[in-house]
């Protein structure tokens, strides 16, 4: 069967070869219920203002390029894209204009059927625990998210804790 075609907008980085990739299979109708894709080196503990403006920016043609071809092929409302990390970055710079690891971090959910908007409570630049910010939203109910509101599966906590879902999700 021939491979469908796919229109190569994506730029040359690993994390747009990656979603390529991605595209290429959904595209091909295979039944994968999860890719998982990689986009590292924000650990910035120095230098931090020239790598996370290329990272943010490969992220983000990554995944416009990702979104039009989803579009292309009828496949955006089928298609849920999440980010997570395990640490978020410290407020304030450290020595070597970097940031060290902090508590809170921003994450995205992408697709069709994603209700845009902000969800939780911004953080206070005022308001910082040991330097961190306060975050508003468990990280777990990112996962709880999908669990139960993509997925259809029981919203049970391995630690017996019941994390409430983000309503984003039509």
């Amino acid at each position: 069967q021939k491979e469908p075609a796919v229109p190569n907008a994506y730029t040359n980085s690993k994390i747009s070869s990656q979603l390529h990739t991605a595209a290429q299979l959904l595209a091909a109708r295979i039944p994968v219920p999860v890719i998982k894709i990689t986009h590292g080196s924000f650990d910035t503990h120095a230098g931090q203002l020239n790598q996370h403006r290329r990272l943010l920016e490969e992220l983000a043609e990554s995944l416009a390029a990702f979104r039009t071809t989803m579009v292309q092929q009828g496949l955006w409302n089928q298609v849920v894209v999440m980010t997570y990390s395990e640490f978020g970055r410290r407020v304030l710079e450290n020595g070597s204009l970097g940031t060290d690891h902090g508590t809170a971090a921003p994450h995205f959910f992408l697709g069709g059927l994603v209700n845009g908007g902000l969800y939780g409570k911004m953080p206070s630049l005022n308001d910082l625990q040991n330097g961190d910010l306060r975050f508003t939203v468990d990280y777990r109910s990112l996962y709880v998210t999908l669990a139960q509101n993509w997925w259809g599966l029981s919203s049970e906590s391995i630690d017996g804790k019941k994390y409430p879902p983000i309503e984003c999700l039509t």
